[in-house]
């Protein structure tokens, strides 16, 4: 006969019943999925019975979530997700997929703070390096959590601007047949940058700073040739630079200043056998003070559930074809 165990989590009213469990129980329901174990509410109790290691991971989960909602943090759906799919195969800590450490609270009132323990490392070596490289699949929170991490300087008066570029890979000939001026032109590949700048602040400040010339987005292009003191420079899609683009990238900070350069080094839309300047950095700037790498997998994926099984497939073809070679 199978061992069943049972436990119980205690809670402090009603609404804290309705914040852990979700509207029509959905984030309960969601663990049950992942974990296993039967989750049930009653009254201020929340009710796990199962095999005795669902019940433990299911329970300590729960305390987690408990603790969050009790430091006034929003619980919601997509975080239950993603931390009961990582306790419930295995690969993490309750502890260690539910945080509280909030970056950055949005001018819409949205906090914004490390849902994977490589995230949580992400942003200290933000926070203790001077140039920072995040590399790893789509779907990380590489550029969103860097976003973050220069807004909160710039409101905390740590740097005077903040400086957002990505490599634009049609600067040359066919860029030019588009029509508009030049920021009309480029304004495609900045997309990114603008709407993740635009979720963290209100959209009026964020135009009026950047009118000011206290937030820059401009292609990598117009780095060339400048000294950026008291900046914090975000590089994204660092993987389509050349090697010379990165070094006069590199070569630009100045006194005062933070980098984070991110990128997928699998994802390369350079030209065939043209190598990465993301690519070729890593093989020597590694050790050197005030330079961190941060690697990120499929497992810290937290866009929808989808795209991580996505990236799963992905890798797993391109490993089968190396293999078949």
């Amino acid at each position: 006969m199978e061992d069943v165990s049972e436990s119980k989590v205690v809670l402090a009213d009603s609404e804290e019943a309705v914040a852990i469990a979700g509207s029509r129980d959905e984030n309960l329901r969601l663990i049950e999925r992942e974990i296993g174990a039967r989750i049930g509410a009653r009254g201020n109790a929340i009710h796990v019975r199962g095999r005795p290691e669902e019940v433990t991971r299911a329970t300590e989960l729960l305390g987690e979530l408990v603790k969050l909602a009790r430091m006034g943090h929003p619980i919601t759906p997509a975080e239950v997700g993603y931390a009961a799919r990582q306790v419930g195969k295995g690969k993490a800590e309750a502890g260690d997929v539910v945080f509280s450490d909030v970056v950055l609270v949005s001018d819409r009132g949205k906090p914004v703070k490390p849902h994977t323990p490589m995230q949580r490392e992400y942003l200290r070596a933000i926070a203790h390096a001077d140039l920072t490289f995040a590399i790893g699949p789509a779907g990380t929170g590489k550029t969103y959590l860097a976003m973050a991490m220069a807004v909160r300087a710039l409101r905390e008066r740590q740097v005077a601007r903040v400086i957002l570029t990505r490599p634009a890979l049609e600067a040359g000939e066919r860029l030019g047949f588009l029509p508009g001026d030049i920021q009309a032109k480029v304004d495609p590949y900045l997309r990114p940058l603008f709407d993740a700048l635009y979720d963290m602040m209100d959209l009026e400040k964020a135009e009026e700073f950047i009118s000011r010339g206290v937030i820059e987005v401009a292609p990598l292009a117009f780095m060339r040739g400048r000294t950026l003191n008291d900046s914090f420079i975000i590089l994204d899609e660092g993987q389509n630079t050349t090697p010379e683009q990165m070094k006069m990238f590199l070569t630009r900070l100045g006194f005062g200043s933070r980098a984070v350069v991110t990128g997928d080094v699998t994802q390369t839309d350079l030209p065939r056998g043209q190598m990465s300047g993301l690519d070729h950095v890593r093989g020597f700037l590694p050790g050197i003070p005030g330079v961190a790498f941060v690697y990120f997998s499929d497992q810290d994926v937290v866009r929808h559930e989808l795209v991580q099984r996505i990236i799963q497939a992905y890798e797993q073809y391109n490993a089968e074809k190396a293999g078949g070679r």
